[in-house]
């Protein structure tokens, strides 16, 4: 046995071991309990970052922790291969996005298997093969079958210079178009959408049941939905038979409402425009259309609006009412228009002012009863004045008595509403799965027959970054018979949003290679839901969302057995690198440049620089390639680092530093096991009948790490703490010397099948090395002894007037009155109590005796 820890030879020689015996392969025994681990698949960029590897080793960590426990374990790896970044990469550097990206994911492939991540790689999937989106394509075909996915016009972010549409990720922070430069437009164009607003109350009290959830993800989530119950209301306009409909969540204040506001691209806009008022109105929305949603919705930024000439009537007041139109009003939000009370609404009253509209109060604090003048909105609880029939009602009552004798006159109704929208699923790019409808002239939009799918993109395509998406500009392509009535029809050129790729692919991971469907419902009942979720906090909302959203309409298409996809999520933390940036400029400066890293200053200006942590990134000059880490410390220290500097959940600071101190404790454990082996220490050897007190000591140490790392490995997930554990375990068999008692082997066989998970190239090498059977990753998990973790004797300390003087051993069962003779009779006791008068003793069982002395 070589006495030297060599990483690169022992995890090369492992990892093509183990791809040769097939050992991370899916066990499907069905007495076993099945366990479905599984990390958030990667966008195949080309490299791995730190931020994967934490990700994918704190699951990997789960999943061999549970075969080793007797689970049936399915934890697979696939890539979510659609999107932008390819087709960048097609422009830029005239290379096909399907080549881009099967190189890349290659690259990633190898550099995840180098990792010793167990995946069953016979279940991969990739999201732009037509092996898996034929099957989203059908999907999509679900969701038009049941009245789920439509077309409308939506207000879309529209590059002027290139005549193409922008999603939201393509619009930089000033607005403007990342391929032209140009000054990004909002415009209506029709567009799909899957109606996710169907499911939303499911979805909100759904949550409920997601126990295993961190708690700030489903406030985050609910907080996206945003249920709000209230009235809708109808606002008559002057010398038309059309009313202006709004939401508003306070109909007791509806007899202060002195304006409406509608979004400027509300279709009603042009028709309540005045002819004095056009010019003024047009321009206005021109100038509008130059902002992002971001933009108009801003909390600290004035609200501009003009007024249209036009009026309506508050039906409650029967007075005439003028007709604004505001950039803080998006059309795409609820009714696309809003009632002016400025009184009550902060909002209103600021925009009220700046345009000297009038300001009516209705509300009164319960207290006054009066009219007041209002320096600011009144937006508290109180009591209706000037409320026709209800002056004088507390306003909390009051919203639903309004709402009523709204119903009852036809003026409105009770009406929940939520924050949440359709999704928008259209892309008006080529890389991503084409929408499979076909537009006929006579039959509407038409499914493609689903024997036909996959609709296959075409490869013979040009990427010149001008212009419509590539599939709009194919002809052949494009032009097709109706499926219908054959008359000349129009295949749909725009291709889906690539969430839809990740709100199912778990699911297909379930009967990777099905060609018949996209998975049998027998395979779902089998493993899903998913029993470990794990992945960054930035999916909080939309893919968890959208993945719920698919899971709930699969469901009512008994299509899958389960209402919700993910038992249990954990929502890992950033790994940060420390960052050097000048706080006079904003700008990062990268350390090599930099002479004195100990009191660095910026090589330009002489500025002294702060040091920060920030998560990693290459703009700031702080990111650690993984490839760079494994080259110098293998693979198991790398895993080991990440594990161990903070729990899963927070944010991880690298540091060099503490990556060599995982080098050296692994290179420990390699010493300790060689010691044992030369020493004559084998596996397997018994248990003495009768234990030393060294034996009894590593006894106890060996059992509390199987504890220990039990609990952790079970619970919340502790990984940090589980590695302490192992270093404990270590350290107490560094410090015995009884290498030939079963209680030694006990200790290593535990240490080494404890460490398996978290490094499982030198865990599996060395239990080889010392005879074990099979892989050390199909042993079993370490049985608990509990009567190991009794102690014989425990430590007691002696305080002097509560000043801690030393310790003492004495017998575990020790009584209160035996505790205070061994301390007052102990080396201790003789040195501190000579010639003094106690006046008091205090004993803690188990803990501690304090000796209060008479002044």
């Amino acid at each position: 046995m070589d006495d030297r820890y060599d990483p690169h030879a022992i995890e090369a020689k492992w990892q093509q071991e183990w791809a040769a015996q097939h050992l991370d392969r899916t066990d499907t025994d069905p007495r076993k309990p099945k366990f479905y681990a599984l990390s958030m698949f990667p966008y195949p960029s080309g490299n791995l970052h730190m931020g994967h590897v934490r990700n994918y080793t704190i699951t990997d960590v789960i999943a061999r922790s549970r075969r080793m426990q007797g689970y049936r374990v399915l934890h697979p790896m696939g890539w979510d291969a659609f999107g932008l970044p390819a087709e960048n990469a097609a422009i830029e550097r005239g290379i096909h996005p399907h080549v881009w990206t099967q190189q890349n994911i290659q690259q990633m492939r190898q550099e995840l298997q180098r990792l010793g991540l167990s995946y069953d790689w016979e279940r991969e999937v990739t999201t732009c093969h037509p092996d898996y989106y034929r099957w989203t394509q059908w999907l999509f075909l679900e969701f038009f079958d049941a009245g789920l996915a439509y077309q409308k016009e939506a207000a879309v972010n529209w590059d002027p210079v290139d005549q193409t549409v922008l999603a939201n990720e393509q619009v930089d922070s000033e607005g403007r178009s990342w391929r032209s430069g140009a000054l990004v437009e909002r415009k209506l164009l029709k567009q799909w959408f899957l109606k996710i607003t169907a499911y939303a109350e499911q979805l909100l009290n759904d949550l409920d049941q997601l126990e295993g959830w961190p708690e700030r993800v489903k406030l985050m989530q609910a907080n996206w939905i945003g249920k709000s119950v209230g009235a809708y209301l109808e606002f008559p306009i002057v010398g038309s038979d059309e009313t202006i409909a709004v939401f508003t969540t306070r109909p007791d204040t509806v007899y202060g409402v002195t304006y409406v506001v509608l979004a400027p691209e509300h279709p009603l806009t042009p028709k309540v425009t005045s002819a004095r008022r056009r010019k003024t109105v047009e321009a206005f929305i021109a100038s509008v259309q130059q902002e992002s949603e971001l933009e108009r919705t801003a909390g600290d930024r004035p609200k501009r609006g003009v007024a249209t000439g036009g009026k309506a009537i508050n039906p409650f007041t029967g007075q005439e009412i003028p007709i604004w139109i505001a950039d803080y009003v998006l059309y795409e939000y609820g009714t696309g228009a809003v009632m002016g009370v400025p009184a009550h609404d902060e909002r209103d009253f600021e925009f009220a002012t700046a345009n000297k509209l009038p300001i009516k109060q209705v509300i009164a604090p319960p207290s006054g009863r009066t009219k007041q003048r209002l320096k600011a909105a009144y937006t508290e609880p109180g009591v209706l004045i000037e409320s026709d029939r209800f002056t004088g009602m507390d306003s909390i009552a009051a919203k639903t008595a309004i709402t009523e004798y709204a119903a009852a006159q036809g003026w409105g109704r009770e009406q929940v509403q939520y924050r949440l929208r359709d999704w928008l699923i259209s892309r008006q790019r080529y890389w991503g799965v084409p929408i499979p409808i076909i537009h006929c002239p006579q039959c509407g939009a038409v499914p493609v027959p689903r024997e036909e799918l996959p609709v296959l993109l075409p490869e013979d395509v040009e990427f010149s970054g001008r212009g419509p998406s590539p599939l709009a500009k194919l002809t052949a392509w494009r032009e097709v018979p109706c499926p219908r009535c054959g008359s000349p029809a129009q295949r749909e050129t725009d291709t889906m949003d690539t969430f839809i790729d990740s709100s199912w692919y778990y699911f297909r991971y379930a009967d990777a290679r099905n060609a018949a469907a996209p998975f049998d419902p027998a395979a779902i009942q089998e493993w899903l839901p998913v029993d470990q979720y794990v992945g960054g906090i930035e999916h909080a909302i939309l893919h968890l969302l959208y993945s719920r959203f698919f899971t709930k309409f699969l469901r009512d298409r008994q299509l899958v057995s389960v209402s919700e996809p993910f038992q249990r999520l954990l929502t890992q933390g950033m790994v940060q690198g420390r960052t050097y940036k000048n706080p006079q400029t904003g700008k990062y400066v990268m350390p090599n440049q930099i002479a004195d890293l100990s009191a660095p200053t910026d090589p330009e200006t002489g500025d002294p620089l702060d040091i920060v942590y920030e998560k990693m990134s290459k703009s700031k000059y702080n990111g650690v390639a993984p490839s760079d880490v494994i080259e110098q410390y293998g693979a198991d220290t790398a895993r080991m680092f990440i594990l161990f500097k903070a729990p899963p959940e927070k944010d991880l600071e690298w540091d060099d530093a503490d990556v060599e101190g995982q080098f050296r404790f692994l290179n420990r454990v390699w010493r300790l096991v060689h010691t044992f082996k030369t020493q004559g220490g084998q596996l397997g050897q018994p248990l003495p009948s009768t234990l030393s007190k060294t034996e009894k000591e590593l006894r106890r140490a060996t059992h509390t790490a199987i504890k220990e790392v039990t609990d952790d490995l079970t619970g919340d997930y502790q990984l940090n703490t589980a590695v302490a554990e192992l270093m404990k375990l270590s350290n107490a068999l560094s410090n015995a010397d009884c290498y030939t008692s079963g209680v030694y082997s006990e200790g290593v066989r535990t240490l080494l099948t404890l460490l398996a998970p978290f490094a499982p190239h030198i865990s599996e090498d060395l239990w080889q090395q010392l005879g074990g059977n099979s892989s050390i990753h199909r042993q079993p998990w370490p049985t608990l002894d509990e009567t190991a973790l009794v102690a014989d004797e425990l430590t007691i300390v002696i305080q002097i007037m509560g000043k801690t003087r030393g310790t003492i051993q004495v017998p575990a069962g020790a009584s209160q009155a035996e505790l205070e003779a061994a301390a007052k009779h102990s080396d201790i006791g003789q040195r501190y109590l000579s010639g003094q008068v106690i006046k008091k003793v205090i004993v803690v069982p188990g803990k501690l005796v304090n000796f209060v002395l008479d002044a």
